[in-house]
């Protein structure tokens, strides 16, 4: 019996300690596609869960960002390192310094190699393409038209309150990607509960939730110029703002607090305690907050200010053959249309809508259309994607002022409207993407699917 007894003890004894930095995390299973996550405790342990936790998919993400930074910037991932150790990583925050640290750690444990610098270039890869054109000079822009979305609340909605809804375009390299359902738990702040790319701190695509009935998202500004070195990085700005931000007033403060230019976007925001949305024009020289408790704002892309389009951008506001464009009249068709009547329901409809208010076809799938379809496009959507680019909306999400009160939202893996991508068929037909072939994944469309802050 004594050596039964010595010989448990010794099992017991062998077992390798539990790491207590993992506490109050976990992945959940798949669901139509989504991977849930919860992260919770300190900086550092969201940050090491977050590592350890989705390894595998932090590992495809930093594959997939290095192919696409290094072909569109013709830049080695060096020149990123050194960019981040020089100029963002000095001008992040020390609490997402600590997490971003972490999740190195996590990654190690799990037998995954990548420093914070790696992993701020993954967190930036979106603002480094201002950074690069800022470098390059003689006006260029690297924003592209990538989003549709809404907020509107009032006599708009069915039931007189906030109403939210956003798709995500992206290349279908990176998009496909675009799979987390992250629920985090700070010591500080409020609870978050957003969709996200495997490895980001913040949304990236910006669709998020918090504790304090906060509903955000936003449209890029297409053709934005400029970018501040000095300045905050934009991602370590939309992770503050979505954790610390109890009003519309302080999600803009925080954002425009250290502005760098980056991923210049329009921010739409729901405050369901005061049944208030709001649109954040953030330029670099031109910064315009509006809000109402009675109305609508849409993203489309498009630049609302005249002033920052003339000054900021080179978008062009009077051609309606552009996507940008396009999709705002489409937007405005769609809101006077439902006025009155806007629910879940109708948002996800919105979110799924083919029709080309240049051409004034219905069942039009395109670039011009809510729904984003480059791939089937022969015009593509220069600079951003050449003809029959693989990209277009990728996935979306809506929410209602209950869901919000509640920290639900409901969300959608590819496109809304049921197309499937298959990227072997694409790459035969349009041989001259087969540099993402080692990459390029199948984007089916998935059912939507609730997920709820539990």
């Amino acid at each position: 019996m004594l050596g039964v007894a010595l010989a448990a003890a010794c099992l017991l004894s062998c077992q390798p300690a539990r790491d207590n930095r993992l506490e109050g995390g976990w992945r959940g299973e798949v669901r139509n596609g989504w991977i849930p996550v919860r992260l919770a405790g300190s900086p550092e342990q969201i940050g090491y869960q977050h590592g350890y936790l989705l390894a595998k998919e932090i590992e495809d993400a930093l594959a997939v960002t290095r192919l696409n930074l290094e072909h569109d910037t013709k830049r080695g991932w060096q020149f990123f390192r050194n960019t981040a150790e020089e100029i963002l990583w000095p001008r992040v925050p020390e609490e997402y310094q600590r997490e971003i640290r972490s999740m190195s750690e996590g990654l190690k444990r799990a037998g995954v190699n990548a420093d914070h610098l790696d992993l701020t270039v993954l967190n930036a890869n979106i603002e480094l393409g201002y950074y690069v054109a800022w470098l390059d000079g003689k006006g260029k822009s690297a924003a592209p038209d990538r989003c549709s979305a809404f907020v509107a609340t009032g006599s708009w909605t069915r039931g007189g309150l906030p109403v939210i809804a956003h798709n995500n375009w992206s290349g279908y390299l990176e998009g496909a990607r675009w799979n987390i359902i992250y629920e985090i738990r700070p010591q500080r702040g409020h609870r978050i509960l957003m969709d996200g790319f495997p490895g980001f701190i913040h949304s990236g695509d910006d669709f998020g939730i918090n504790s304090a009935g906060l509903a955000i998202t936003e449209t890029t500004i297409t053709g934005f110029r400029g970018f501040d070195p000095e300045g905050v990085p934009e991602f370590a700005r939309a992770r503050q703002a979505m954790q610390y931000a109890s009003s519309i007033d302080e999600f803009a403060a925080f954002m425009i607090r250290g502005n760098n230019g980056g991923y210049a976007n329009a921010w739409l925001v729901a405050d369901t305690r005061r049944n208030e949305v709001g649109r954040l024009e953030l330029g670099l020289k031109n910064v315009i907050l509006e809000r109402t408790s009675d109305g609508y704002f849409a993203g489309a892309n498009f630049p609302v200010s005249a002033k920052l389009a003339a000054e900021e951008t080179v978008f062009p506001m009077n051609d309606p053959s552009v996507s940008a464009n396009a999709r705002r009249a489409r937007w405005e068709q769609l809101m006077a249309e439902f006025k009155g009547k806007i629910g879940i329901e109708e948002a996800k409809r919105f979110l799924a809508d083919h029709y080309d208010t240049y051409e004034k076809k219905a069942d039009s799938p395109s670039e011009r259309t809510l729904c984003g379809h480059v791939d089937l496009s022969p015009r593509g959507m220069k600079p951003w994607q050449d003809e029959f680019g693989p990209a277009g909306a990728v996935q979306s999400k809506a929410a209602d002022a209950g869901m919000i009160r509640a920290m639900e939202l409901d969300a959608a893996l590819g496109h809304a409207c049921g197309l499937h991508f298959r990227a072997e068929e694409h790459l035969k037909k349009h041989p001259q993407f087969e540099w993402m072939k080692p990459l390029l994944r199948d984007l089916p469309s998935q059912p939507w699917t609730r997920f709820r802050a539990e």
